[in-house]
């Protein structure tokens, strides 16, 4: 494919992006923008966070990072899917019982305004890192394969697709947001299922003769259970994905502000169930397409694509997809599918910063009315300038697997977050609430350095993702040394 022909596609998908929110955002109110007025369908939340979760990372990284992990990454997915039906009873009735627009209004009312401000901080954290991963991956496909070509600095590149997401949620927020992740996720399932199809028949195999094929089962080894000091042993991998999911999906507000739009708390555990199972249906699909590439790649005597002189097999399904003899329908496909999974991600979690910051730290909702919708596109507008910033530093930072530097950072930026909502709903005690930022601080930094010591001085026991749980577990030791003697005695009262 030319970079005209990707140039166009882009540009089409946009206008059919803007299209929708033309209509979505018609009331332009800070209702809609942060709660899509509680009125939408709950098999539409699914399936469209379906793609928001998948994202660009698990279109592109996910089958590049088999050749190293083989299918170990399923193990983490099966620990996900324990923890959304944990975020489905346990903490979805807390957010719809309480009627949060910010989910960490319940620290403020649980604790006080230092924790709410520490809960909001580290989703802040979170989430502008998480979203600038997601979208430093596509942006260097774009520079690769487009814009390269055309001498269009990286800068720009990521200028202009933060630029384009602006354009369509600036109005409707996570109304709009809920429509085009719908369309974003129908995309990217079409691309992965032609990519398949079509290596199939460039390998003359048919589906069933690729999964008894000699060729998958060098790749396709799921369960690591010999050896307990490596970081893919299968019950540190389980135990650190359903960590991964409470917090990254039931912490977190780009997550669970989606949730909120459904009608009711019913609608919003059929959503998220469905949801759970789905994803873990399509993960287990996209490690079949990892195995695929590398496969076709051995055949063909095609090379690792390189990035700045690196082997980077992040972008082994973007060469095959673009610049192999594949049918242009998979180059096509792929493209509206990269787009989607990119943009099906960084749009929300630039509408939950946008709302987050405005109530978390803004407290938008005790505003005059006539100032809100100005303060909250205000906003709006910084936060796509913060990630414009984040993504291009990551250019010259970031020197490993997107996949997996994504969840080993979210072990040190959600800990704080799982401490405090699991000592706020398993004990019933109040805490000195000034002090909670340094248990806040201190459980990060413990962290930081139980990950950077060597593996030789731990007997050659290498920490993988149960940092997270760990660093949750320092935060919870931390508000249990400095809670205080008395407790809560009558429920809080709702919010509204």
């Amino acid at each position: 494919m030319t970079p005209t022909t990707i140039l166009l596609l882009i540009g089409g998908y946009f206008i059919l992006l803007i299209l929708i929110s033309y209509f979505t955002g018609k009331n332009d109110t800070n209702e809609d923008f942060f709660k899509a007025g509680k009125s939408s369908p709950w098999y539409l939340v699914a399936f469209g966070m379906v793609g928001a979760s998948l994202s660009g990372v698990t279109f592109i990284s996910v089958p590049g990072w088999v050749a190293d992990s083989q299918f170990s990454y399923m193990q983490v997915v099966l620990g996900y899917m324990v923890g959304y039906f944990i975020v489905a009873y346990v903490l979805l009735p807390i957010y719809y019982k309480w009627n949060l627009t910010s989910i960490y209004e319940y620290l403020a009312r649980r604790f006080g305004a230092v924790s709410h401000k520490v809960g909001a901080i580290s989703f802040f954290i979170s989430r502008v890192i998480g979203a600038a991963f997601r979208l430093f991956l596509v942006a260097i496909v774009l520079q690769q394969f487009v814009f390269d070509d055309l001498n269009i600095p990286f800068e720009v590149t990521v200028t202009i697709s933060i630029l384009l997401i602006w354009v369509y949620t600036f109005k409707g927020g996570i109304k709009t947001i809920v429509w085009t992740d719908t369309l974003q996720t129908l995309f990217m399932l079409l691309s992965v299922g032609f990519s398949i199809y079509f290596i199939l028949n460039e390998l003359n195999w048919t589906v069933s003769e690729f999964i008894a094929s000699s060729e998958l089962q060098q790749y396709s080894k799921t369960f690591f259970m010999d050896d307990f000091f490596a970081p893919n042993y299968f019950f540190k991998s389980f135990f650190g994905g359903m960590f991964v999911t409470i917090c990254m999906t039931g912490l977190d507000q780009d997550m669970m502000q989606k949730n909120l739009t459904c009608k009711n708390l019913g609608d919003a555990k059929k959503n998220m169930i469905s949801f759970s199972l789905t994803l873990g249906v399509v993960t287990f699909i996209f490690m079949m397409l990892g195995a695929l590439l590398f496969i076709y790649t051995d055949k063909f005597d095609i090379g690792i694509p390189l990035m700045d002189g690196q082997p980077k097999t992040d972008l082994l399904f973007p060469q095959i997809a673009l610049k192999s003899n594949l049918s242009l329908a998979v180059g096509i496909t792929f493209m509206l599918g990269l787009i989607a999974a990119a943009y099906s991600s960084a749009d929300s979690a630039l509408t939950s910063l946008t709302t987050s910051f405005c109530v978390d730290f803004l407290d938008i909702e005790k505003k005059p009315e006539a100032r809100q919708i100005r303060i909250r596109k205000s906003i709006h507008v910084c936060m796509s300038l913060l990630l414009i910033i984040v993504v291009i530093i990551f250019k010259y930072v970031l020197d490993t697997n997107v996949i997996d530097g994504l969840l080993k950072a979210a072990g040190y930026t959600y800990g704080p977050l799982l401490g405090l909502f699991a000592f706020g709903i398993l004990t019933r005690f109040k805490v000195k609430d000034r002090f909670v930022w340094a248990v806040a601080l201190i459980s990060v930094l413990a962290t930081f350095i139980l990950g950077k010591i060597p593996s030789e001085s731990l007997g050659g026991y290498v920490f993988g993702y149960e940092l997270l749980p760990l660093n949750g577990l320092f935060t919870f030791i931390g508000l249990w040394l400095i809670r205080n003697r008395d407790t809560i005695e009558n429920e809080i009262k709702p919010i509204g």
